[in-house]
């Protein structure tokens, strides 16, 4: 079993609710408006990291992160991207499993065309009445399974 652990829109914030859930991981994914480049570190130290800057990242550190990533994980292939309106390919036709964004801070998790699209939601600080969010992919045996967790419900 191989658990891999998605975040987005940290804005500069990350929770201990957010630490503890990725704890264990196997690697993480940042989505993008990470806010500092300590979140980065931090998240670094619980797993290996695969992140990609989002609209908010635009000062001189965000400028090694790219805006897109691919990246394969457990036999998954993926594509990380802040805004999904952005993507301007077809996923299935080029072999992608998995799309990860961020951006809109509402958690998703859709199936389309042979394609997992996640948005883990927003895991920093609380925009509007919307959860604070955070998710994971457990690959086991070949098969995906994806969960959106709300870091904030007791």
């Amino acid at each position: 079993m191989i658990r891999i652990g998605l975040i987005s829109d940290t804005h500069g914030l990350l929770r201990p609710e957010a630490r503890a859930f990725l704890r264990g991981c196997d690697h993480i994914v940042h989505a993008g408006d990470i806010g500092r480049p300590e979140i980065l570190a931090e998240l670094g130290e619980l797993a290996p990291l695969t992140a990609i800057r989002g609209n908010i990242d635009t000062a001189a550190w965000a400028a090694a992160v790219p805006e897109t990533r691919r990246v394969e994980l457990a036999g998954l292939r993926l594509l990380v991207l802040h805004d999904r309106k952005q993507l301007d390919r077809d996923p299935a036709a080029d072999g992608i499993d998995v799309v990860v964004s961020g951006h809109s801070h509402k958690p998703l998790i859709e199936e389309r065309d042979g394609v997992l699209y996640v948005n883990p939601g927003s895991a920093g600080p609380r925009r509007f009445k919307l959860p604070v969010t955070a998710a994971e992919l457990v690959v086991s045996d070949g098969a995906v399974t994806p969960r959106i967790v709300d870091l904030l419900a007791s």
